[in-house]
């Protein structure tokens, strides 16, 4: 480290502690930490936290009370100063507070920077967060060689001059090939309209963790992982589990496999950005921007190799792709370590992958060697080819399934976007801030809409199919769409009308539309989702402009091949579920049918959401316009299916009174989700009776859910019984279902995360005018004493309420003082009330008692687990013998007769 000698005792010392101990650091680790970063000078030390600036944001963003305190009790921070990141947390985010709070410490100068660094080790001990591991063991471990690091990623290598010119141009070529995003389908790409891919690309979020989604097998991949994008559940995760990285991470010291990583896999579902992410990495690396420790990286896309053949050599592969590398390359391959091959797209691969022990033999060790790609690949990973290169993969999370993993070094999920990265993508597609915004609080409040934006391809077809509807040239904007089908109806006719000019007559648009159905039903059912020349012949598809609008033409480079793709798998979902509408055909529609119903991995739950949405007359009619009737036969069939879906049967209890697991009732759901797309009050009826029982308990319930629940809800007069225990619905949750909640007779929100403002919902189902609900129970939660002054108006005004549970709140004393004058109250029909752990003392006790004495309905009373004494002895007793109702009390004080 420039000449500046480290004590060695120290770092050994350290290294020994970050290997052996995760116990608590004593402060003269500290201080030998501290030490350590004073043998850098005050130049490098800067340049090695401006190395790890992300990191320390997205660190102090997680948790800013508990490093603000650290640094507080470190002396880095006054208490003043500690406020002024206080109140910017509370009044903008989390992360702008970080933002500013690392920046104003790293401007201090080297004493501070020590003491934010110094605060990080000490809070290691008592916070896992892998990326606060990450970076404390990083500097530990690769002191010595990460500012060289730092500097060849920045300047790269000296190369010899003839390999020099060969990477400018290189580097020049694919400047070009990257420095431009297109819109897939528009109609502004077949005339060639581009943008700036600085301007329009919006960084995703990624994390890695091999453990973090483990999609099960009864999902749809797009569903799970918007279910597993959910903002509470990630938000809760990344603070002790979750890796966030970022693209010039991906091959820099992983704390897991203690080493720099050379093999990485890139895993996110269709449509979340990979491609775009491999052309962002690729146009970055051209231009400087990350990475020049790689002299030459070399991008391929598997739907291109597919093309090659049965077999192939490495070398044979670089020629084919990179042919102006051709003299050179030779020189070029004999330094394997500034290497980078990206392999963009495994589950569009026919090859077969195959990295166990037993192919060994196998594998390649010459870059001239003939054999199939996968084996290629295998041997570039497994370093018997070329050692000492990187290689990153792209692939949907399917295909890692049965792909060992142990090889990789470094597993990757792109999760999307979350809130912020859905604003600037709204704000980037529509121009208008003012517009952007009006269109992403209408998706933000319809939530089903919203969900989905998770993904960049969900979001251009949401902005796309909006446009319509916010940005009018003339006369009245369209109806806004309610449902996931209704946004893909009005995308389609959208696309209809904008795409192709002059437009084809209805009858030759609606023949086309059928051709592309079946193919896209045919891909569906056989997993096919890249389609050759074959496939558009067999369907009778011809090559029109039209046809852009819906289909991405992959050509391939160094052949004349061109393969057709869907551009995104939900659109070809839809056209799936469309054609038996435009051209229904029994046996067809029987076997689709019977592949949904079996539906063993969630493939066909968006298709069957599609099918069941077309069923509607208001939602199909726009199509309608535009390419003539649907059948009445397949809206009769699909209607009969679905009254015929037993929901109830996934979420009974079983003969030992063992409740389902939760995949079962997810299945529930699914159907609940079916019935709002189908939008079909009387059909919503004859599934959800009266007398039915709704458990979703310990199934977690994402905003979407609730909004689907509370539609059906609101088709239903009343029901018997919904319990939504650890459904960890929030308050969120209980907004979306609130106007619908004086339907239900039992109802248990037990254990839901519930905070006050959720409490305005619960009263205002007590005080609707044909409440129905006879059992409630809050217990739970975290309901405090500011929310029972409304829950005791609403009490006073209820006469229906049974049964009552408060049970492990925090009201404490102040709380139930608000609750006393509707338990007093002559018309309070509660027969049994349970407030047990609520932090009440003997005060409560006695004004407790004093209320429920003239109450003449009360029947259970179980104030269990508060803090009274024998103090209240006395009271208790009075109560038991002056309410004529009161059969039993639980209360915590010994009651037995004295003597």
């Amino acid at each position: 480290m420039g000449g500046v000698p480290l004590k060695d005792s120290i770092v050994q010392g350290l290294s020994k502690m970050s290997v052996e101990s995760r116990g608590p650091v004593t402060e003269a680790d500290v201080k030998a930490f501290a030490q350590h970063l004073k043998n850098f000078t005050s130049g490098q030390l800067q340049r090695l936290s401006e190395h790890f600036r992300l990191e320390f944001i997205y660190v102090v963003e997680n948790d800013i009370p508990t490093v603000l305190q650290e640094l507080i009790s470190r002396r880095v921070l006054t208490h003043h100063q500690a406020q002024t990141y206080s109140e910017l947390e509370k009044h903008q985010d989390a992360t702008k507070a970080a933002e500013t709070l690392v920046n104003d410490v790293l401007t201090e100068g080297q004493d501070a920077a020590v003491g934010l660094w110094t605060c990080f080790f000490a809070l290691r001990s008592r916070w896992s967060h892998p990326n606060l591991q990450g970076m404390v063991e990083e500097i530990i471990q690769n002191g010595d060689a990460l500012l060289e690091e730092i500097l060849l990623n920045e300047s790269g290598y000296n190369l010899d001059p003839e390999v020099k010119a060969c990477q400018d141009e290189h580097k020049n070529i694919l400047r070009e090939q990257t420095q431009t995003l297109k819109e897939s389908g528009s109609r502004a790409q077949s005339e060639g309209r581009s943008f700036p891919i600085l301007s329009r690309y919006v960084e995703m979020k990624m994390i890695s963790d091999v453990h973090f989604r483990k999609q099960s097998a009864e999902e749809h991949e797009a569903l799970a992982a918007a279910g597993e994008l959910n903002e509470y559940r990630l938000r809760h995760k990344t603070q002790a589990e979750l890796e966030r990285i970022t693209p010039d991470r991906f091959f820099r010291w992983c704390f897991r496999s203690r080493r720099s990583p050379r093999s990485v896999m890139v895993s996110g579902v269709a449509g979340v950005g990979k491609t775009t992410l491999v052309q962002k990495f690729m146009f970055d690396w051209a231009t400087g921007r990350h990475y020049q420790k790689f002299a030459f990286v070399f991008l391929f896309k598997f739907r291109d190799l597919n093309a090659v053949g049965p077999t192939a050599s490495l070398e044979q592969l670089i020629q084919r792709e990179y042919p102006r590398l051709n003299d050179s390359l030779p020189r070029i391959l004999q330094e394997p370590e500034k290497l980078l091959f990206i392999f963009d797209g495994l589950d569009e691969s026919n090859c077969d992958l195959d990295l166990s022990r037993n192919r060994s033999r196998d594998l390649c060790t010459q870059v001239g060697d003939v054999k199939p790609v996968g084996m290629i690949v295998a041997s570039l990973l497994k370093q018997t080819l070329l050692k000492g290169c990187s290689v990153l993969l792209t692939s949907r999370p399917n295909r890692l399934v049965h792909l060992e993993t142990g090889v990789l070094h470094r597993v990757t999920s792109i999760v999307g976007f979350l809130s912020q990265e859905r604003e600037r993508y709204f704000r980037n597609f529509f121009g208008d801030y003012v517009v952007a915004n009006k269109a992403l609080a209408y998706v933000r409040d319809s939530q089903v809409l919203y969900t989905l934006c998770y993904n960049p391809s969900y979001c251009w077809i949401t902005c796309t199919s909006l446009q319509p509807c916010f940005v009018s040239k003339a006369g009245q904007p369209q109806p806004l769409p309610k449902t996931v089908t209704q946004l893909f109806v009005s995308y389609i006719k959208h696309m209809l009308a904008n795409h192709s000019r002059p437009l084809p007559g209805p009858p030759e648009v609606r023949e086309m539309l059928i051709k592309l159905g079946w193919l896209a039903d045919y891909g569906l059912e056989n997993h096919i989702f890249v389609f050759d020349q074959n496939y558009m012949e067999v369907f009778n598809l011809d090559r029109s402009p039209f046809l852009t609008a819906f289909l991405v033409e992959n050509i391939q480079a160094g052949v004349s091949l061109v393969t057709y793709s869907f551009i995104h798998l939900t659109v070809q979902e839809f056209f799936a579920a469309l054609v038996h509408y435009l051209d229904f055909k029994e046996e067809n529609f029987e076997e689709v049918m019977r592949a949904a119903q079996s539906n063993q991995g969630g493939e066909y739950e968006i298709f069957s959401r599609f099918l069941c949405g077309l069923s509607h007359p208001a939602t199909r009619a726009p199509l309608e316009e535009k390419l003539g009737k649907f059948s009445a036969v397949t809206t009769k069939r699909v209607i009969e299916r679905l009254a015929k879906m037993d929901w109830e049967i996934l979420i009974r209890m079983d003969a030992g009174g063992r409740k389902k697991g939760t995949e079962k009732k997810r299945k529930a759901m699914n159907i609940f989700h079916l019935l709002f797309e189908a939008h079909n009050t009387q059909l919503v009826r004859q599934a959800v009776e009266e007398t039915s029982r709704v458990d979703f308990s310990e199934l977690f319930l994402l905003p979407v859910d609730c909004i689907i629940l509370a539609y059906v809800l609101s088709c239903c007069k009343q029901i018997a019984s919904l319990n939504l225990e650890s459904c960890l619905i929030q308050v969120e949750g209980s907004q979306r279902l609130g106007p619908q909640l004086h339907k239900i007779r039992e109802l248990s929100l037990r254990n839901n995360d519930l905070r006050d403002a959720a409490m305005r919902d619960i009263v205002c189902a007590l005080k609707h005018s044909d409440c129905k609900l006879e059992s409630l129970s809050l217990a739970k939660n975290a309901f405090t004493e500011p929310c029972c002054e409304d829950l005791g108006s609403g009490l006073l005004e209820n006469q229906t309420l049974l049964k009552l549970d408060l049970g492990k709140n925090k009201l404490q004393d102040r709380g139930l003082s608000s609750l006393l004058k509707a338990f007093s109250d002559p018309r309070c029909k509660i027969r049994e009330l349970v407030i047990r752990e609520n932090s009440l003392s003997d005060a409560s006790c006695r004004s407790l008692c004093s209320a429920l004495a003239r109450n003449t309905s009360l029947r259970l009373l179980n104030l269990n687990g508060n803090y009274f004494t024998d103090g209240c002895h006395e009271e208790m007793c009075d109560l038991i013998l002056g309410s004529p109702a009161l059969k039993e009390i639980r209360p915590d004080v010994d009651l037995a007769p004295e003597g």
